[in-house]
């Protein structure tokens, strides 16, 4: 799994597998004997043609919010029985990086000015939290009221501003849902 720490799990990415008509083959499930639940597959090297799984011909990038790559890269099933999980997937990682570098471009800039002063805290509450550990907690906890007081005053002004959901969520790089959980949980807190 490919992870972005701004997006969260709104933009995981993973390769895919696609089959030789160009399709994403359906979860493949294994029954694993008489256990009520049956688990659910869907990681690229399962498509291999074995247990009643359909053979993968081409990975290709995808990302939790539904995106897929337009470039298939083929999959040399000789080399995977060989490295299973050492198989090359740079091709779609980096289509996925691209799909990141689009979202962030579309998503709300924030001003340098803003962006340069929260290196700045990061930077020195890093190194504060090895010099001087309970300084950076005390630094912690101011910038946490700060976060609360503005973040429910952002929330509530955000949806008073009538936006849609989707126009909230492509603004801050993340899907309808988690838009809406993330204003819903900025206006709660108190």
């Amino acid at each position: 799994m490919w992870h972005t720490t701004e997006f969260g799990s709104s933009h995981e990415g993973k390769p895919a597998a696609v089959l030789a008509d160009g399709s994403e083959p359906k979860p493949v499930y294994f029954d694993v004997g008489s256990s009520g639940s049956v688990p659910a597959v869907s990681e690229w090297w399962v498509y291999d043609g074995r247990l009643h799984a359909p053979k993968a011909a081409h990975l290709r990038g995808s990302c939790a919010c539904g995106w897929r790559g337009e470039s298939l890269y083929p999959i040399d099933w000789d080399q995977v029985e060989d490295a299973r999980f050492d198989i090359e997937v740079s091709g779609p990682q980096s289509d996925w990086e691209q799909h990141v570098e689009e979202v962030r471009a579309r998503s709300v800039p924030l001003p340098t000015a803003l962006e340069t002063l929260l290196t700045q805290v990061d930077e020195q509450l890093t190194a504060l939290s090895v010099e001087a550990p309970l300084a950076a907690l005390r630094g912690v906890a101011v910038l946490e009221r700060i976060t609360k007081r503005i973040g429910r005053e952002a929330a509530y002004d955000a949806k008073a501003d009538e936006l849609s959901w989707d126009a909230i969520g492509q603004a801050l790089g993340l899907d309808e849902k988690t838009a809406r959980s993330r204003l819903l949980h900025y206006s709660l807190r108190s």
